[in-house]
Order: C-alpha cells, then sequence, then structure tokens
C-alpha cells in the first residue's frame, strides 16, 4: 500500500510563527503563523509539488517515517487520487494513450485526470486506477 504522506518539520521563524520543510520533498518550503495555519501551508505547498512532479514527469519518493516532532501531512484528496494514478501508470508502464486505449477514452480524459489543475471526479480517478489493476482507498484520520 502506498500512502502520499510526507513528514515535515516545524521550526520557529525569528519574526514568529514557523518555516515548514519536508525532507522527502525538498521543494516543499512554507510557512504558517501558527502550527495548524503552518500544517494548512504546507498541505497547500505540497499540492503544488505534487503538481510539479506529475508536470515534469518526475518520481514521488516513499514517503520517510516521520522523525521525533515531525508532523504527517498530505495534499488534499483529490491531488492525492491524481498523483496515485501517475504512480500506477509509472509502475504499469503506462503511457496516456494506452490508458486512454484500455478505458475506451480519448487521450484527453486521460490528460485532463492527470492534470493537477483540472478539477476530475474521484469515480473517474478511482475506474482509471482500477484499470492499472491498483485499488484507490479513502481513510478517515484524527487531524494533527
Amino acid at each position: 500500500m502506498r500512502k502520499f504522506e510526507y513528514a515535515v518539520k516545524l521550526t520557529h521563524a525569528k519574526e514568529g510563527g514557523y518555516v515548514v520543510t519536508c525532507r522527502d520533498l525538498p521543494e516543499v518550503i512554507t510557512q504558517g503563523e501558527n502550527i495548524h495555519d503552518a500544517l494548512e501551508q504546507a498541505s497547500d505547498a505540497m499540492a503544488e509539488a505534487f503538481a510539479m512532479r506529475i508536470e515534469d514527469e518526475l518520481d514521488f519518493p516513499v514517503p520517510s517515517a516521520p522523525k521525533r516532532r515531525e508532523y504527517k501531512v498530505s495534499p488534499p484528496a483529490e491531488m492525492v487520487a491524481k498523483a496515485a494514478l501517475y504512480v500506477a501508470m509509472q509502475e504499469a508502464g503506462f503511457s496516456k494513450s494506452q490508458l486512454a486505449r484500455k478505458l475506451e477514452v480519448n487521450e484527453k480524459e486521460v490528460r485532463r485526470m492527470l492534470d493537477p489543475h483540472h478539477s476530475t471526479r474521484l469515480p473517474s480517478l478511482d475506474k482509471a486506477i482500477r484499470a492499472l489493476g491498483k485499488k484507490l482507498t479513502v481513510s478517515l484520520e484524527e487531524a494533527a
């Protein structure tokens, strides 16, 4: 099972608030006024990092276990589902056109599913992931 939840470190900023960094995704750097705000900003920054990785066709690192005083953060659910589809395609060695043929849709539909800035319904992402032999799961956990 692959989770798209990464450990972030919050460091007190001299001017107040917290600076947020992520050792697995070094491009995630942000800040927040308090812990709650910092974690929300981390989720937003992570969504942008995911978008960049999908657009630039980069790998997603396997998340490291959180260290002491780190928090686990993930981007919004739709972005996680898009990342899951992207990783499933990589693992299966499928191109966008191959997946489109398997789903019997136009390749443009698959491009939209992977477009981080295009809203995609969860059932569509789930169907595409299942076509690749994977299963998308959603869980409910306590917030940090």
